[in-house]
């Protein structure tokens, strides 16, 4: 309801504007319906891993895509079902003739026919129809139901596809925090094998000095230094990368991303792992009704159709007298199409053959996805069976870099071996760090082939 206040002032009008009135109720109306517009979602200062999977899901805009794809279903059902509905209608016209035929329907719809009237030659008439209509289709073969139907199948369909997109972002959010924490891991043995180098020419530097060591030794530990500062720069702009990544999946813009891998819990594995309840497989179920209602929809072209119908028409003529008259009619009316060209016989093979195809696809999904689970199985085996592997390297190789140094100082071994010594360390370390974000990212990959959510409660 709209209320309009005026007061008189003077010679003057004023008044609150009837269209500012419904713009500002509009908008009154509509903002707590649209919180994207006015509220956003508080970025974090440090990420955890579920953090960062909650904020993906609801920012990232793959996520809110669905969510408009969801609604639009909705709205297709609507559609679906108005044809269930009776169709009302008005109709308004004003017309002049002098077709004798026309003027003399005119004549009687006004109620103005006298006997001196010629029927040949009625003259000019004139006349304002309003037509109130009213139809409902009583039958279609089935062709209305089969699209509720074929509209709530969709519906499902979309809801479950996402879900889908969010497991699948889930699992990238997950993928791409540890791959920062793989890239920092680097960057920490990168620059562990700097310091390193560093203190070691510290040394060679003095022995040097005293005559203890020749000008060639100190050279290759000095290449090495060079050689060690160029993988610490690649290092630095991995993990740069890696936060750039992130910030994509989250539906961010920046440069800075700080994310806390303490407080990131360990996933649990799946005990039984199984594709059956994927969203994908349930979606592709639910768009196989779909095609399936669309099949009926195609083979109601070949019934009849029956509608109901009723009119309310006034006539109102202003050349012959102040005539007027209102009249009404109703009925029903069965439609047949005898020939149409083989044109339904083309739609229900059309919808046969999308239905076949929607069959192949869920056929080829079970064994894509059945594949998918075997070979997230053997990556988590093989990730697990790494990570115990390269432990031990680090551990070795720590135990092997300090008795080198130690020797060294002493001038026990020369710099190659040394420089032997802290590249293997180095390898070792980034191979660990390496295993270890595999193994989470493996244990991520396998609930998402087993259509579970990461960091689910």
């Amino acid at each position: 309801m709209i209320w309009i206040f005026k007061y008189k002032k003077g010679r003057k009008w004023l008044g609150i504007s009837v269209v500012r009135m419904m713009t500002a109720i509009c908008l009154y109306c509509a903002v707590p319906h649209l919180p994207w517009a006015f509220a956003q979602e508080p970025v974090p200062d440090v990420w955890t891993g579920p953090d960062a999977v909650r904020f993906a899901l609801k920012n990232n805009p793959d996520a809110q895509i669905a969510l408009k794809r969801i609604a639009s279903s909705a709205a297709a059902i609507k559609e679906a079902n108005a044809a269930f509905y009776p169709q009302l209608g008005v109709q308004a016209g004003y017309s002049r003739t002098d077709n004798p035929m026309y003027s003399f329907g005119n004549i009687l719809n006004q109620g103005v026919f006298t006997n001196s009237i010629d029927f040949n030659d009625p003259g000019e008439t004139d006349d304002l129809q309003f037509v109130l209509q009213l139809t409902y289709r009583i039958y279609n073969g089935g062709r209305s139901q089969a699209g509720v139907d074929a509209a709530n199948a969709q519906k499902e369909a979309a809801m479950l596809q996402e879900e889908a997109v969010k497991r699948s972002l889930g699992f990238a959010v997950v993928n791409s925090f540890f791959n920062i924490v793989q890239a920092g891991e680097n960057v920490s043995a990168r620059q562990a094998a700097v310091q390193a180098i560093d203190a070691s020419i510290q040394v060679a530097r003095a022995r040097f000095e005293e005559g203890d060591m020749l000008k060639q030794e100190l050279l290759n530990l000095e290449v090495q230094q060079s050689l060690a500062g160029e993988d610490l720069i690649q290092a630095q702009h991995g993990l740069a990368l890696s936060k750039q990544s992130l910030l994509n999946v989250l539906g961010l813009t920046g440069n800075q991303v700080e994310i806390n891998l303490a407080h990131t819990p360990l996933q649990p594995v799946p005990n039984q792992p199984d594709f059956k309840d994927r969203s994908e497989i349930k979606a592709m179920q639910f768009l196989i009704q779909a095609r399936q209602a669309g099949l009926r929809q195609a083979k109601s072209g070949y019934y009849p159709t029956a509608d109901a119908f009723g009119s309310y028409q006034v006539d109102k003529g202003f050349e012959m007298g102040s005539g007027s008259g209102d009249s009404w009619m109703g009925g029903i009316r069965v439609n047949m199409t005898l020939f149409d060209g083989k044109q339904t016989d083309a739609r229900v093979q059309r919808a046969n053959i999308a239905l076949a195809q929607a069959k192949d696809e869920l056929r080829k999904m079970e064994l894509a996805y059945g594949l998918e689970i075997r070979q997230a199985v053997l990556n988590l085996d093989q990730t697990e069976k790494r990570c115990r592997v390269t432990k031990k390297m680090v551990t070795s190789a720590q135990e092997s870099a300090r008795l080198f140094r130690e020797r060294f100082k002493v001038g026990l071994v020369l710099s190659s071996e040394l420089i032997d010594t802290e590249n293997r360390l180095t390898e070792a370390q980034v191979r660990n760090a390496m295993a270890n974000a595999e193994h989470r990212i493996a244990v991520a990959n396998l609930r998402r082939a087993c259509g579970l959510l990461q960091y689910a409660n």
